[in-house]
């Protein structure tokens, strides 16, 4: 048995970018752990310039998710003006750039996701971890910064409600939270559940590094597959991160 820091990654309108190349900013179905650790981070008042305490958070902890429901996928299309481009122009500010002459309008798309609901566990991988578990879960309930799930337009929908269950495993940890956590107490929430098409309720799933799939009796039943995501956080100062492979877990269907 081993103690997991669980908590709530609830949002009315959540943001789980992937990777974003040219006028299209696509996302996931589900948080990407470097988003999770991001929102920690904020939580303990890290500043992304200090990378010795970044570099401690995103290697010295496990993360897992429970995904219960990834919500509707909603587009939402921005415009912004921008002068065209020229080699080795660069502006200080974004005043300096929209006052140059010749401004073009740009089209993107952001995609996002409404009424996503999802678990989170955390569990130290050192012995002796630069924040103990107790330590993050009270920076849960008086974060250093402002909190939101993706982009600064998506604050949380409810609180983080940071709760320690001792369990086998993560997912273990997870389930019980799922089952008997302050949200289970909330079913009146769920009732936009019901009005999705069917074919967008899948059964949960629990996903974590492949790494630290270990923990997971070999002799588990539930149907595994392993992705790929590029999500690993490398350096928040300059905005970096690697790839990662990720392990889900296929849930029984609620």
């Amino acid at each position: 048995m081993a103690d997991y820091l669980t908590f709530a990654l609830v949002a009315p309108i959540a943001s789980f970018g992937a990777i974003a190349v040219g006028e299209r900013r696509s996302g996931w179905d589900r948080p990407a752990r470097s988003a999770v650790l991001g929102l920690i981070g904020a939580c303990l008042g890290l500043e992304r310039e200090d990378d010795a305490a970044q570099a401690a958070l995103a290697t010295g902890y496990g993360l897992a998710l429970l995904c219960h429901a990834p919500g509707r996928l909603l587009a939402d299309y921005h415009t912004a003006q921008m002068p065209s481009a020229a080699r080795g122009r660069r502006f200080a500010t974004r005043a300096e750039e929209l006052a140059q002459p010749g401004l073009n309008t740009v089209l993107s798309r952001r995609d996002y996701r409404s009424g996503a609901w999802h678990l989170g566990a955390l569990w130290p991988r050192d012995p002796a971890p630069r924040w103990s578990l107790a330590e993050i879960a009270e920076a849960m309930r008086c974060p250093g910064f402002v909190t939101y799930l993706g982009r600064k337009s998506c604050p949380l929908g409810l609180p983080l409600a940071p709760e320690l269950i001792a369990a086998a495993d993560a997912p273990a940890a997870l389930v019980q939270r799922h089952e008997a956590g302050p949200e289970a107490r909330l079913r009146a929430l769920d009732g936009w559940l019901r009005d999705l098409p069917a074919e967008r309720l899948t059964a949960p799933v629990v996903t974590l590094d492949a790494s630290d799939a270990d923990a997971i009796p070999a002799d588990d039943s539930r149907r595994r597959w392993i992705e790929l995501r590029r999500d690993q956080p490398r350096s928040r100062r300059c905005w970096q991160f690697d790839l990662r492979e990720e392990l889900v877990l296929q849930l029984a269907a609620p």
